[in-house]
């Protein structure tokens, strides 16, 4: 039977009794049930979670108790979502060892001062028939025991894909997580990194430093969210990956949940939030290229019953470019958070995430129309060394939950976001002539802002009708952006400045008051969409899900005439809607494998584009439908991953043939291929994650024949990457472990229609470390034999074209007390 099937536990009552040896914690279950528990151990903290089980105490929501005995702090017992109870026990001086044992309609925990998980002899599985069941009937406690000390690569739950913890399992969409111990394992450092563990994501650029740019499936322009809110418009930032707990992928489209979102899929990044028991964490980071990365974790209750709780995770960041830039890369970032207990039914979270900035502003390299990037050193600038560009990022909000009974839940949350973003007078590459090896650039300089307002409420519940059960997620978000852009240049190509990029000699840069405005616009967007999603639980091994979303949106642009970009000036505003659904099947022919089909649309509004009669462009519209399967061969420890796709994007904005400057909305791209995703642990102290993804992604309709075939820019047909380790579990040499891995990407064609090509590259990374109860320290290589290869390329020859990083060290040295 699936572990969703059976009927969920109750806990009525929670007590400790002292004995010789230590400590029992008794779980009264009256009626039973098919409970698992996963343990965690970390430092001092013994971490048990219940699953399916559900905590109902007559006289408060959870249990707690400080220093029952010597070697024991604290211990709680709390419920959390879907179904399960999560016990805490911290020791004085180690995290206890733990008996489960189960007799006569209870659960016991025998907690010693030890480190050890044992399962005693009373929690084998009871065969039906058995004198022993004969004697409890209805009152089995039948206990699977795991230890999930070393299963950080193992993630079973996600929230991305439903707006509910959904078991990945239950899900019939794609969906991949990329846990924190893969981020420590590895000593990521940007979102970039990260995300190459994960099948089907590809890096676009840096945009010219401004945001990180990212493809999901061949689709630019997937979005990246934080804790599910969309930020909307033009800038997006360069998140911090200290101040994540996860990131969560969503594959295919998916407006029904989150509105306009390009058809590929999203990124989800999951901040990290207050802990009832108190933590303090400390890493430093150093490496080559000057790299100095302190970093800390606090995590405390404030009041003695832990109604209040804060979070405050930061870094410091200083390393130099491994390009020939005058400036190094240099950021400070905070997230700090307050959660406040108001009830036994409702909490609030207070959120702020702070970023600054300060680095090169890189705009990559030019190609050779009809070959590759020019034969010169990865490192030399062919803009400016001293380009330069300053950002901030200032987000504010907060999370409210409610929870209205046993099974309804309300959820509302709020964020206010500014985000500003400032280039000095920088060289900006506009066209490169290969036989001469002249780059001509326009200087100008640019100042940008943005603020965003979002709203999101949702309503979750569980319900039956007759003998189907469903879990139902209903709501509405609202946005408004606003949007302001100034640049100054003379983009006449009489004032060009050429560039050998073979031989360069930098010409002195004009001063920013010399430059005449060429910009200034002003773009405000307001969004409003309602949803609704229904997860039908039909047979014990059948799911069906279902879901629709309407959306609303206006969006307005300004720009005053005489300027050189707007020389008649701009005000336009432009109004469209849409509904998008969805729906996906997953059958569990055996408890450890899922099979799944899904079809879902997506749609983007085309703004800023319209037809030599003066009316806006329809917005694009996406339709995606997906095979899979999913398989958990160790249950609880490895998760497998297997998918076809097949999407199509129509209403591509394209140039009109007989009006150049207009558009017509009859473009269309496909992109189609499977992907296979692995992450868990083989055995105990092995881990790993690794992915494969096989991608045709192609333009099937154009107004320009040429076009029609070309393979979308920056994505391979084929690409790979594995990361594993291993940790030695005893003796003398406890502790200590090994990583190794590769990422691989096959040939890319850049430009649309595809004018230059560049080739495949692998990369091989790999890392030692040594850890204890309470430190550790590790040293990481990447790119091990120092291979020259491009990252990222866009759809331009003079420039986009991004360096890959050669090879990296960063040491690492953490303690937590």
């Amino acid at each position: 039977m699936a572990q969703s099937d059976a009927a969920p536990g109750t806990v009525t009552e929670v007590k400790v009794e002292q004995t010789p040896a230590g400590l029992n914690l008794i779980l009264t279950v009256p009626s039973g049930g098919n409970l698992q528990v996963l343990t965690d151990r970390e430092g001092n903290t013994l971490t048990a979670t219940i699953q399916n089980a559900q905590l109902r105490l007559a006289n408060a929501p959870d249990f707690q108790q400080d220093n029952p005995t010597p070697d024991i702090a604290r211990l709680t017992v709390q419920a959390e979502e879907r179904n399960s109870i999560q016990i805490r026990i911290i020791g004085a001086a180690g995290a206890p060892q733990v008996q489960f044992l189960q007799q006569e309609g209870q659960l016991r925990l025998a907690l010693t001062p030890t480190t050890e998980i044992v399962v005693a002899p009373q929690t084998e599985t009871v065969t039906p028939g058995s004198p022993q069941t004969a004697e409890r009937q209805d009152d089995d406690i039948e206990i699977v025991v795991t230890d999930e000390g070393s299963r950080g690569y193992f993630v079973p739950n996600a929230s991305t894909a439903t707006r509910t913890n959904t078991p990945i399992t239950e899900t019939p969409l794609s969906i991949q997580v990329v846990p924190q111990q893969v981020l420590r394992d590895q000593q990521v450092l940007n979102l970039q990194q990260a995300l190459t563990n994960v099948s089907g994501v590809r890096y676009d650029g840096s945009g010219g430093g401004r945001d990180s740019l990212f493809s999901i499936r061949g689709f630019s322009e997937a979005p990246v969210l934080r804790d599910g809110f969309r930020l909307y418009g033009t800038f997006q930032g360069d998140p911090e990956v200290s101040n994540l707990e996860r990131i969560e992928v969503l594959k295919g489209p998916s407006s029904t949940l989150y509105g306009q979102i390009q058809p590929g899929g999203l990124i989800n990044l999951i901040l990290k939030k207050p802990e009832p028991d108190a933590f303090y964490r400390l890493n430093l980071g150093i490496g080559n290229r000057n790299l100095i990365r302190p970093s800390f974790d606090i995590n405390s209750p404030i009041t003695k019953n832990g109604d209040l709780l804060y979070r405050i995770p930061g870094v410091y960041s200083n390393q130099d470019s491994f390009r020939d830039f005058d400036n190094p890369y240099q950021r400070y970032a905070l997230a700090p958070v307050l959660r406040w207990k108001i009830s036994d039914r409702t909490q609030v979270d207070f959120l702020m995430e702070y970023i600054n900035d300060t680095g090169p502003a890189d705009f990559g390299l030019p190609a050779n129309p009809g070959g590759t990037i020019p034969d010169i050193p990865f490192g030399r600038v062919t803009t400016d060394p001293s380009d330069t560009l300053d950002k901030q990022f200032v987000s504010i909000g907060y999370n409210l939950e409610h929870q209205i009974s046993s099974r309804w839940k309300l959820n509302n949350a709020f964020r206010n976001i500014r985000y500003d973003y400032s280039y000095s007078v920088v060289a900006l590459p506009v066209v490169f002539i290969p036989d001469t090896g002249t780059l001509f650039r326009f200087f100008a300089a640019q100042d940008g802002n943005a603020q965003y307002y979002s709203l999101l409420t949702t309503l979750t519940g569980e319900l039956t009708t007759g003998p189907v059960r469903h879990t139902l997620v209903a709501g509405f978000d609202m946005n408004r952006t606003d949007e302001l852009i100034e640049a100054v240049g003379n983009f006449s190509f009489p004032s060009a400045s050429p560039l050998n990029i073979f031989d360069p000699v930098y010409a002195p840069k004009p001063s920013r008051s010399s430059l005449p405005l060429a910009q200034s616009s002003a773009t405000t967007s307001q969004r409003l969409g309602i949803f609704v999603e229904n997860q039908t639980y039909l047979l014990k091994d059948l799911t069906l899900l279902a879901g629709i979303r309407y959306d609303t949106i206006r969006q307005n642009n300004f720009s005053p005439a005489g300027l050189f970009f707007s020389p008649t000036g701009v005000d336009i505003t432009q109004e469209d809607e849409a509904f998008t659904p969805r729906v996906g099947i997953l059958y569990k022919p055996i408890e450890m494998l899922s099979l799944y089909a899904n079809y879902s649309q997506s749609f983007v509004p085309n703004f800023g584009a319209n037809t030599a009669s003066g009316n806006p462009l329809p917005p694009e519209r996406g339709e995606g439908y997906e095979f899979g399967a999913k398989l958990e061969p160790i249950k609880d420890k490895l998760l497998l991953t297997f998918a076809y796709f097949d999407i199509v994007k129509q209403n591509v904005a394209v140039g009109d043939p007989i009006n150049p400057l207009f558009s017509q909305a009859i473009g269309e791209q496909r992109s189609s291929g499977f992907e296979f995703d692995i992450a868990g642990e083989i055995l105990p102290g092995w881990k790993i994650i690794a992915s494969y993804a096989n991608i045709n992604a192609r333009v099937t309709d154009d107004t320009n024949p040429i076009a029609v075939g070309s393979q979308l820019p920056g994505v391979p047909f084929n690409s790979a990457s594995l990361w594993t380790t291993y940790e030695i579990q005893s003796g003398s040499l406890q502790g200590l472990g090994f990583g190794i891995g590769f990422n691989f990407v096959g040939d890319r064609k850049g430009g649309l229609p595809n004018s230059y090509e560049v080739p495949s590259y692998a990369i091989l990374n790999a890392a030692i470390s040594y850890r204890r109860d309470k430190w550790s320290v590790g040293l990481n290589f990447r790119n091990l034999t120092n291979v020259q290869y491009i990252d990222a390329l866009g759809s331009r020859t003079a420039s986009s074209n991004y360096p890959g990083e050669p090879f990296t060290v960063i040491g690492s040295l953490f303690y937590q007390f």
